[in-house]
């Protein structure tokens, strides 16, 4: 009996051993953004940096600016600085396998965060269902313009994970009513509200009656929003964007615009760097993590603008 007793002591032990990896076996991450000039992926890179300065982690964080073949080299320098894990966030859809790749070879675990690489995923992928989201934020500005009328769709980058989700999710909610037709797309190439800005104009100028505008950012959402103000159209032009950016929630409660999806950046940011302790202690994860988003306006906006989630 006393012997059994030794034995379930030590398989216990030697469990806890092999159990949950501990925040000191993780010294320190590499954090790949792919442009610091959106405040979205700001919040996730304040969030990463918080958690991980908690549990005494490390963390390099390198900036792309947009721009895949920066990201690469960028990546490639992360990989010789000893980094236990990659939390990357792709810059664009073109290069976006080649760090996965580098990053598998060299025995580093990738997180991905927000945009996956194509035919070459990470150990796991935490994001926004955009599919679902997008599609809830277009139901929502097509009944606010009545059920009907003409429809213009500014998009995010060309090909990445949430461009092409939330074109799915948008077009869903088209799809289910009838009375509204999509007289113009045009893609952004880096979210911006300049870009927003720039493309409602001449998408104004093609289409001066339209009525209803889903912009894939809010970046994207206050530069149309922007263009509608300087054209001073006769009609209501009903504007609804995605992230829940710090800016734009201020915006939204100003009646800037109409509707967001308030995306959890805080949270993004925390399970990102909790999942890479996990894999570097060798637990398994999930593949695909989709967290929800909150259908934002002014109704419920002050909650988002004093605690972000």
């Amino acid at each position: 009996m006393k012997l059994s007793r030794i034995l379930l002591t030590s398989a216990a032990l030697v469990a806890l051993s092999l159990g949950p990896a501990r925040a000191e076996e993780v010294k320190k991450l590499g954090l790949a953004v792919a442009n610091l000039q959106a405040n979205f992926f700001n919040q996730i890179k304040q969030s990463v940096e918080a958690e991980a300065k908690s549990r005494g982690i490390e963390v390099v964080t390198v900036d792309a600016k947009g721009d895949g073949p920066t990201q690469v080299n960028q990546i490639q320098d992360l990989l010789t600085q000893n980094i236990d894990a990659l939390i990357y966030i792709p810059a664009g859809a073109a290069a976006a396998t080649v760090p996965v790749k580098l990053a598998r070879t060299a025995g580093v675990p990738v997180i991905n965060v927000d945009r996956n690489a194509d035919g070459a995923p990470g150990d796991t992928f935490l994001a926004t269902d955009s599919v679902a989201s997008a599609k809830a934020v277009c139901e929502h500005i097509i009944e606010k313009a009545g059920g009907s009328g003409k429809m213009v769709i500014i998009h995010g980058q060309k090909g990445t994970t949430p461009e092409v989700d939330r074109t799915k999710g948008c077009l869903e909610a088209v799809s289910a009513n009838p009375g509204v037709k999509v007289v113009a797309e045009q893609w952004s190439n880096i979210w911006s509200q300049d870009e927003g800005f720039q493309i409602m104009q001449n998408m104004l100028q093609a289409n001066p009656d339209v009525t209803i505008v889903f912009a894939q950012a809010d970046g994207l959402a206050l530069g149309a929003a922007q263009a509608i103000k300087v054209a001073n159209p006769s009609q209501k032009i009903i504007v609804g964007g995605f992230d829940g950016d710090t800016a734009a929630l201020e915006a939204l409660k100003n009646g800037v615009f109409d509707v967001t999806a308030t995306q959890q950046t805080q949270k993004m940011g925390r399970m990102a760097v909790d999942q890479a302790i996990k894999i570097v202690g060798g637990e398994k994860v999930e593949p695909v993590q989709l967290m929800d988003a909150t259908l934002t306006t002014k109704d419920n906006v002050d909650g988002f603008i004093a605690n972000h989630p």
